[in-house]
């Protein structure tokens, strides 16, 4: 049987999703706790959080200095997997707090009587150049492929695109009822839906476009998957593509997240 991995937040009164962090966690927990003065919230980021650029202990440190105000508040911040994520980071242990934590993709949140389903990953459109900027960093300063922390750096990891589970699917219908999803990229049919700036891309990526479509074909899985199973889902966040968005499309509310934009759902 496989498991799922799955969290309940019974302390908490509130909930609120977060665009694009892209490794700005102190402002984070600053607007979290401090410019808006929320308390027993739980706040999801739904992708590109920012974690594998630095060395694990990076991360670590900027835990402990936020964690007491965190904890003065009592708020506790999930994170989603983006396509600028490590994926090493996010299977619930390497890097797991009481009051901040990375998650697996197919996480449940249990949370304010919802049930919430996290799913991450995306194409990189940029990944051409991401590989080149960081063999000219490596060979510049001469980095350890086998760092101490077992966990090596870079720009870019070529797992990092959204991938569709149908063991846990499965495990998920026969135990809980879904109700909201949050994603890093989104259904094929959702915005942004111009091609303009990927276009340019694709002039030195040959697979990119091919790799673009199978992303969004992978949340087209998920969302058919839910609706077979009859899940009661009614709201649908999502990050990845900078720019904010939302409309209703047969009964399910999507809604674009900008980078850092706060959204306040239960």
């Amino acid at each position: 049987m496989v498991n799922v991995f799955a969290l309940t937040y019974p302390e908490a009164k509130s909930v609120v999703i977060f665009g694009d962090l892209h490794g700005d966690f102190n402002e984070l927990v600053f607007k979290l706790c401090i410019q808006y003065q929320m308390k027993d919230t739980l706040l999801v980021v739904a992708g590109d959080c920012g974690f594998g650029f630095e060395k694990k202990e990076y991360y670590e440190q900027m835990l402990r200095r936020n964690a007491k105000r965190l904890n003065d508040v009592n708020n506790w911040i999930v994170l989603v997997r983006g396509n600028h994520d490590n994926p090493a980071y996010f299977d619930g242990t390497t890097f797991k707090h009481k009051r901040m934590l990375c998650v697996p993709d197919y996480t449940v949140l249990q949370v304010c009587d919802h049930t919430i389903l996290c799913v991450g990953g995306a194409i990189s459109i940029d990944r051409k150049v991401r590989m080149e900027a960081w063999d000219k960093k490596k060979a510049k300063h001469g980095f350890d492929s086998n760092p101490t922390d077992g966990i090596p750096r870079a720009y870019y990891w070529a797992n990092e695109s959204p991938v569709y589970d149908e063991k846990k699917m499965e495990a998920i219908r026969t135990t809980y009822s879904i109700d909201t999803v949050i994603t890093h990229t989104a259904p094929s049919f959702c915005e942004l839906q111009t091609k303009s700036g990927l276009t340019s891309w694709a002039v030195d990526d040959s697979a990119l476009m091919d790799d673009v479509r199978a992303e969004r074909g992978t949340i087209d899985q998920l969302l058919n998957r839910l609706q077979t199973d009859h899940h009661p889902v009614s709201h649908w966040y999502y990050g990845h593509f900078h720019q904010s968005w939302h409309s209703a499309i047969d009964g399910i509310l999507y809604r674009m997240l900008d980078i850092m934009e706060f959204c306040m759902v239960y």
